[in-house]
């Protein structure tokens, strides 16, 4: 059996691009207020996971509808970790579209659930910093110092 040899310019997979899968950044690149967020959002996913299937008692409509909602979740933590503007304001949709949903659950059930994390994680998605820190430029043009180019672009004259 041949086996083949590992160079001196051998990588393990994802290592020749930094470590970055697709569609997510580098840990070290994100904004420390993106990452306060996917953690936040995270945290309310296992919250309303494990209090939903407490809750339950083996009514299997609950089950599934608490499952559908940790794995949606899920993919709005996907989305936020991307830090970008559009991420944004999906996240802030989906946190909206929680809240509602939350409160409607408490009004006829008198479920709570996840509804007050819902609540302090859109109101950490509200606040002017946050915003800011998703709304800035893309982690490649900040680490390759074009941030500043990318700013200025519209400004001045025409060349001609």
């Amino acid at each position: 059996m041949l086996r083949r040899r590992r160079g001196a310019g051998y990588q393990p997979a994802g290592a020749a691009h930094g470590g970055v899968r697709a569609g997510g950044h580098p840990p070290q690149h994100r904004h420390p207020l993106v990452a306060l967020v996917t953690r936040l959002v995270v945290a309310q996913a296992g919250l309303e996971a494990a209090i939903g299937l407490v809750y339950s008692r083996r009514h299997l409509p609950s089950i599934a509808i608490t499952l559908m909602l940790a794995a949606a979740l899920w993919g709005v933590v996907l989305v936020a970790r991307a830090g970008t503007q559009s991420a944004w304001v999906l996240t802030v949709g989906a946190e909206t579209a929680f809240l509602l949903f939350g409160l409607f659950r408490f009004a006829t059930s008198r479920y709570l659930g996840g509804t007050l994390f819902a609540i302090i994680t859109l109101g950490t998605l509200l606040h002017p910093a946050v915003e800011r820190a998703f709304n800035g430029p893309p982690w490649r043009a900040r680490r390759r110092g074009r941030a500043e180019a990318a700013e200025g672009a519209f400004e001045g004259s025409t060349a001609g």
